[in-house]
């Protein structure tokens, strides 16, 4: 029986099984065993093979965008108005059939666009080409979702159920569950908050499927069986997501306040550049990239090239490793201009957290 085979006997079940109390244990069983196969279609037992055709793009820029969604959305198009790159554009579906990598430069970053092939319903499976481009995606550090905006809702909930399948979540934080195994003592659960689904027997049962018998298990929220596999599972990505509702010229000014109200979308017309200049801003917020100017000692700091960092990767040892991995050893003390010092400028050491738009002169060791 095949993974794919097992796969369809699990979900036919999960679907026939009512949910309540009594089969909650039960459920939660049957998708943990789904998340193993899962696992198993996306790595593959033995050498792996090749990923494909013109799939793997070498990662350049302060970011990576992937662009996802169904064939004939307007993902080619919109690549070729953001960034001049020219994708194979047509009226008919699967005209993009490799990755097109496309970079634009905004606010001083650096960021990749990478037009994904169209994904079809059951990608997660192996359908079409659509393992291929859902790795990919795993990679990109925000994901554009191209929606028609005749028909956003259905497509919508297909995407993520395929992108779900494959270990992404789309604009959620890591449950907040601490896991370790450990050599012996049984599992030791302890519930920091009361759990509405999760119990002892639950946690036991899940974690004795995956063959774990001995592990520390703390719940520091209300968590789900769902949250549970995603942790012992480690796989799982989780990244930002914004939903783009595109032809938004084919639709009336009620239609688009109604569909305006989904939260995390900006409408655009790709084919005649409306609203860009909200897609961006909205883009610069989900990266969370912040600037930081350099001073050469004795000179004005240069505001052309700034080094660009996440916001939650923003020590002043980030800073140097962007720069150069030796500067770290010659590094004495830093001067900073900017709003995450008290004075300016102030002496700061290694580990001082950098602001956007700060300006940083590096001492180094004499």
């Amino acid at each position: 029986m095949s993974i794919l085979e097992k796969i369809a006997d699990i979900e036919a079940e999960m679907a026939r099984t009512q949910k309540n109390k009594a089969t909650a244990g039960h459920l939660g069983l049957l998708k943990a065993r789904l998340a193993k196969l899962r696992r198993e279609l996306i790595t593959p037992k033995g050498g792996g093979g090749g990923t494909g055709e013109g799939f793997d793009v070498a990662k350049t820029g302060d970011a990576r965008i992937g662009f996802v969604g169904f064939p004939s959305v307007g993902k080619s198009t919109l690549l070729s108005n953001l960034a001049g790159v020219y994708s194979e554009v047509a009226a008919y579906e699967f005209t993009t059939l490799t990755t097109v990598p496309g970079c634009i430069k905004y606010k001083g970053a650096k960021i990749q666009l990478l037009d994904l092939p169209g994904i079809i319903e059951g990608a997660k499976d192996g359908k079409g080409r659509g393992r291929q481009v859902i790795a990919v995606a795993r990679t990109c550090s925000l994901i554009f979702i191209v929606l028609d905006v005749l028909k956003p809702l259905q497509h919508k909930k297909i995407i993520e159920r395929e992108l779900e399948g494959f270990g992404i979540r789309l604009n959620k934080q890591p449950p907040n569950i601490s896991f370790k195994r450990k050599d012996k003592g049984g599992i030791a659960l302890q519930m920091l908050v009361s759990q509405s689904e999760l119990d002892l027997d639950m946690v036991k049962s899940i974690l004795a499927e995956y063959k774990i018998h001995n592990a520390d298990v703390t719940l520091k929220a209300d968590c789900t069986t769902d949250d549970l596999i995603d942790v012992v599972e480690g796989n799982r990505v989780y990244i930002p997501c914004i939903y783009l509702l595109n032809k938004i010229d084919q639709i009336s000014i009620e239609e688009l306040d109604i569909i305006m109200k989904i939260p995390h979308t900006v409408p655009i017309s790709a084919h005649h550049k409306w609203n860009f200049d909200d897609l961006l801003e909205k883009l610069w917020e989900y990266l969370k990239l912040i600037r930081i100017y350099t001073k050469p000692k004795g000179q004005l700091p240069d505001y052309d090239s700034p080094i660009v960092l996440h916001a939650d990767r923003s020590s002043l040892e980030d800073f140097c490793n962007k720069i150069h991995r030796t500067i770290i050893k010659e590094f004495k003390h830093a001067l900073v201009w900017g709003s995450s010092v008290k004075h300016q400028p102030q002496i700061v050491g290694i580990d001082h957290i950098l602001h956007d738009e700060d300006v940083v002169q590096i001492v180094k060791k004499v």
